[in-house]
């Protein structure tokens, strides 16, 4: 004879879960580099349960290409929005700088997850094609103003001046990103 039947918890209603797992995955690869990033830090940074991770995902590697595809979509959409606000080529290389200067080396936390990304991406293929997608969008933002082949090329410029600041332990100045893009654009 059994006892008393437990009464069943009701089941929680999270339509936001998987969202919530892939921001925390941002926060985790922010704060511990992919090399560090787990399913049990990404599930504790969102506050769920384990479990929820394997109901979501089914890799740690599907969780981190969700996650940096949606840490490129958003610099990507800053890309779009400040060259689509430039009317014409002068505005777009003062667009390019702000960019550079005040977006992509504006945040500490976002420096970090482009980085970490280019590092994942060096390591593992299947991350290329969150890097690849992420240079056509910035390329086609750059098209808008320039022709295809200085579009790339600048698009180049952009990432080498980024990480050359971000990793330098003297990084150039505003000047020094005006004059090097201003000169390539000459």
């Amino acid at each position: 004879m059994s006892g008393p039947a437990t009464p069943r918890r009701p089941r929680r209603h999270d339509p936001g879960r998987r969202d919530r797992l892939i921001d925390a995955a941002l926060t985790v690869i922010a704060e511990r580099g992919v090399a560090g990033t787990t399913h049990r830090e990404i599930a504790r940074a969102a506050d769920v349960p384990l479990g929820s991770m394997t109901y979501h995902f089914t890799s740690l590697d599907e969780v981190l290409a969700e996650a940096f595809t949606r840490h490129a979509d958003s610099v990507a959409r800053v890309f779009d929005e400040r060259l689509s606000a430039a009317r014409d080529r002068d505005a777009a290389a003062e667009a390019v700088i702000t960019l550079v200067s005040d977006d992509l080396l504006g945040s500490r936390h976002d420096l970090v997850l482009t980085v970490e990304l280019y590092v994942a991406a060096a390591r593992n293929p299947a991350l290329r094609v969150v890097t690849q997608a992420w240079m056509a969008r910035s390329r086609r933002a750059l098209e808008r103003h320039f022709d295809a082949t200085t579009a790339r090329e600048l698009d180049a410029l952009i990432e080498g001046l980024v990480l050359h600041s971000a990793l330098s332990t003297d990084p150039m100045t505003l000047e020094q990103i005006c004059h090097a893009i201003h000169r390539y654009l000459r």
